[in-house]
C-alpha cells in the first residue's frame, strides 16, 4: 500500500514540459501501454481531470507450468513479467513465477486500497473445468494466460495502480507468500475494516431510494455505459452467429457451418472425379483446394474470431466494473443527502420543543404536525419543561453529531466524485486503446486469411486451364 503522505494522484504530466532546464525532463514513448493515443498532428490543452504518467509499464503473463504434478495440491504457476522506467520499481525488468490465487490476491486488495479506481476483473474461477479437472489441460491453461495477462495489462495502463507498492511486489518479491501473510496480518484501518459490512447496509438501506439531485455529469456518464454496454452485446451476438455458421466445432448448430460445407463439397468433387477419368487429376486438386479452404476457415476462427469474441466478452465485464464504481459515487451522495435530511428532521424537533418550553409554541409556524406531537407527549406523560430540557439535551447531542456526519460525507462525496471524473477519463482511455487491439487483431487476422485464400484459389486456376475442351 502507498505511504500516507504520498498523493497518488499528484504526478507530473506524461507531456514535456517546454522551456529549457538543467536535468533532462522525462519524455514517454508516443504510444503504448498507459499512454493516449492521439488521432491528430495538432497538441490539445490539457483538461482538469486528465490522467497524468510517471512513466510507463509494460507487463506480459506466459510459460503455464505444473506445479506439484503428482500430488492433490496441484496447480498452474505463470511467469509474470514487467518493463518500466518507473521510479517505484528497483529493476527495469521485474519478473516471478505466481499462480492464481496471487492474482486474486493482489486484486482483492487493489481493491481495498483504491475504491475510486475501476480495478479489472479475473476470470472466474468456478468453472465446469475445476471439477472435471480439465484445468490442467494445454488449452484451458492458455485461455487463462491470456485471460491473466490481460488483467495486467490493464493495471499497466493505470497512472494510479501501475505505481502501487503492492504490484511492484508481486512482480518483484521473492517472498511473495511472506508479504501476503503480512497484509493479512495487518489489515486496512478499522474504516475500510467495515467498509464491506457498512456497503452491505448502505445497499439495502437505499435499495429502493434516488439521488435527490443527481449530477447531470455523472447522469451522462452512466447513459454512456449504458449505451456501451448495450452495443457491446449485440456485437457479441452477432458475432457469435457468424462464428456459428462459420465453424460450430460440431458442438452448435450442426449442418449450418460453411467449414462443413466446404469439406463435404470437396467429397462431392473428388467423387466426380473418379467418374470423369479425363480430368481426375484436375477435380482432385480442386478438391483439395475445397478442403483447404474449409482448414482456413476454421483457423481464422479460432485465431481471429474466438479471441476476438473472448476479448468483447472480456470488455463488458470491464464495464461492469466501471459502472460499479459510478453506483458506488452515487451511494455516497446519497449517505451525505440522507444525513442532511435527518439533520433537518431533528432541527426542526429541537426547534419545537424549544418554542413549546417558551410558550410560544402557537406563533411558531410549525403546524400541525408539531401539534400533534405536543398532544401525544401530553398523553405520555413526557409534557413537562423538565423532560422536555432532557429531550432538547439529547438533540443538541445528536445534532452536533449529525453536524459533523453531514460536513463529512459532503466532503467524502465531493472528493469521491472528483476521482470518478478522473477515474472516468481513463477508462475512456483504456478501452480505446483495448479497442484499437481488438479490432488490430481482428482486422490482421481476416487480411491473414483472404491473403491465404486468394493465393490458394490462384494456384488451383493453372491447373484447371489445363483441361482440354475440343469443340
Amino acid at each position: 500500500m502507498l505511504d500516507d503522505n504520498e498523493d497518488v494522484f499528484d504526478s507530473v504530466t506524461w507531456e514535456t514540459p517546454s522551456g529549457g532546464g538543467g536535468g533532462a525532463a522525462y519524455k514517454p514513448p508516443s504510444s503504448g501501454p498507459g499512454f493516449r493515443q492521439s488521432t491528430s498532428d495538432s497538441v490539445e490543452e490539457p483538461r482538469p481531470h486528465d490522467p497524468k504518467w510517471e512513466g510507463y509499464l509494460i507487463t506480459s503473463v506466459k510459460d503455464p507450468v505444473k506445479e506439484l504434478a503428482e500430488t492433490k495440491d496441484a496447480y498452474v504457476s505463470y511467469l509474470v513479467s514487467a518493463k518500466s522506467d518507473l521510479p517505484i520499481f528497483s529493476t527495469p525488468n521485474p519478473s516471478s513465477r505466481r499462480r492464481f490465487q496471487d492474482f486474486v490476491f493482489l486484486r482483492n486488495h487493489l481493491q481495498s486500497d483504491f475504491p475510486a479506481c475501476v480495478i479489472p476483473p479475473l476470470p472466474d474461477k468456478h468453472r465446469l473445468e475445476y471439477v472435471t479437472g480439465d484445468r490442467f489441460s494445454p488449452e484451458f491453461m492458455e485461455k487463462r494466460r491470456l485471460e491473466l495477462h490481460r488483467f495486467l495489462q490493464r493495471l499497466s495502463r493505470h497512472p494510479t495502480l501501475q505505481r502501487s507498492t503492492l504490484l511492484r511486489a508481486f512482480f518483484e518479491s521473492s517472498e511473495w507468500n511472506v508479504h501476503m501473510h503480512q497484509h493479512i496480518a495487518h489489515p486496512p484501518g478499522p474504516e475500510q475494516n467495515n467498509g464491506l459490512i457498512d456497503n452491505i447496509s448502505d445497499t439495502l438501506l437505499n435499495a429502493f431510494t434516488k439521488v435527490r439531485k443527481p449530477d447531470e455529469r455523472f447522469l451522462a456518464m452512466r447513459e454512456n455505459v449504458d449505451r456501451f454496454e448495450e452495443r457491446l452485446n449485440v456485437s457479441v451476438r452477432l458475432w457469435g452467429r457468424v462464428r456459428s455458421r462459420t465453424n460450430d466445432d460440431g458442438a452448435d448448430l450442426i449442418g449450418e457451418d460453411l467449414t462443413g460445407d466446404y469439406h463435404d463439397l470437396a467429397v462431392a468433387v473428388q467423387g466426380l472425379g473418379f467418374l470423369e477419368s479425363g480430368i481426375t487429376d484436375q477435380l482432385n486438386h480442386f478438391s483439395n483446394t475445397l478442403l483447404e479452404f474449409s482448414s482456413m476457415l476454421r483457423h481464422v476462427t479460432r485465431n481471429g474470431t474466438d479471441p476476438f469474441l473472448v476479448h468483447l466478452h472480456s470488455l463488458l465485464i470491464y464495464s461492469h466494473a466501471n459502472r460499479t464504481i459510478l453506483k458506488l459515487r452515487d451511494q455516497k451522495q446519497m449517505d451525505f443527502e440522507e444525513n442532511t435530511v435527518y439533520l433537518s428532521n431533528l432541527t426542526n424537533e429541537r426547534d419545537r420543543l424549544s418554542a413549546v418550553i417558551s410558550g410560544h409554541a402557537g406563533s411558531t409556524g410549525l403546524g400541525i404536525g408539531s401539534y400533534l406531537r405536543e398532544k401525544v407527549d401530553a398523553l405520555r406523560g413526557a409534557d413537562d419543561d423538565r423532560s422536555r430540557v432532557e429531550k432538547m439535551r439529547k438533540l443538541d447531542t445528536r445534532i452536533k453529531e449529525l453536524q459533523n456526519a453531514v460536513t463529512r460525507t459532503h466532503d467524502d462525496s465531493d472528493a469521491f466524485s472528483e476521482e470518478v471524473l478522473r477515474e472516468q477519463t481513463i477508462f475512456q482511455y483504456a478501452k480505446e486503446a483495448e479497442m484499437k487491439e481488438m479490432l488490430g487483431n481482428m482486422a490482421n487476422a481476416q487480411i491473414e486469411f483472404y491473403k491465404a485464400a486468394m493465393d490458394e484459389w490462384d494456384r488451383i486456376i493453372p491447373v484447371l486451364q489445363r483441361i482440354r475442351v475440343d469443340v
